[in-house]
């Protein structure tokens, strides 16, 4: 909902952190690994019901998913024919849904242990995931194929809906601030997501009408 003001806002800082960071032994593909790993670290910590670890480590790997794509475009500007075909891009995307998943399942295993707290409602975030994840990257695929993409300088071509990454971002940090609530937040989360689905299914199929 709110990721287009915010890339307006973080483009500049994040772009002046890759100009930083910018020498060739650190790759974008080397910063969404990192942040791969940083994730799957907040999952193992929340499961281990060492939240405030994982609240640093999920920080940390969103961090990295923010610089992966500034370096990617500073090093396509200066060298436009020393670019992969779309590698990058299908590495962050997939590194995404892999931390997501993962970090919904050790929140769940980390505050059922800790709280006592049902499985159900961190099932239909998972649930809310995939349908929301099959609506934009089938778009995705289409839209490539068929001439309509939507380019805000990202691989891929992203429907706006009331859930995106921001929003992602701040709720899975608040359950690790708030474990004991984990499971409420996470029923609100998983309609959030699922209403987002059904915005993104909808603006899907009228795009490409």
């Amino acid at each position: 909902m709110i990721d287009h003001y915010l890339r307006r806002k973080l483009d500049p800082p994040l772009a002046r952190c890759a100009s930083v960071i910018d020498i060739p032994s650190i790759t974008p593909d080397r910063i969404t690994g990192v942040g791969l790993v940083l994730g799957l670290g907040s999952a193992v910590s929340a499961g281990l019901q060492w939240w405030w670890i994982a609240l640093v480590l999920w920080v940390l790997s969103r961090l990295a998913d923010g610089l992966d794509g500034p370096l990617a475009r500073r090093r396509r500007a200066r060298e436009p024919a020393g670019g992969d075909a779309g590698a990058g891009g299908f590495f962050d995307i997939t590194a995404d849904f892999i931390v997501y998943g993962s970090t919904v399942v050790g929140v769940a295993v980390g505050a059922t242990y800790a709280y006592g707290a049902p499985w159900w409602p961190f099932l239909l975030v998972l649930l809310a995931y995939y349908v929301n994840g099959t609506a934009f990257l089938a778009f995705s695929s289409i839209a490539e194929r068929s001439g309509r993409t939507l380019d805000d300088g990202r691989s891929l071509s992203f429907l706006g809906g009331l859930a995106e990454g921001a929003e992602t971002v701040v709720v899975h940090a608040l359950w690790l601030v708030f474990s004991a609530f984990a499971w409420q937040i996470a029923v609100v989360w998983a309609v959030v997501v699922a209403v987002s689905s059904v915005q993104r299914i909808i603006a899907g199929y009228r795009a490409l009408q």
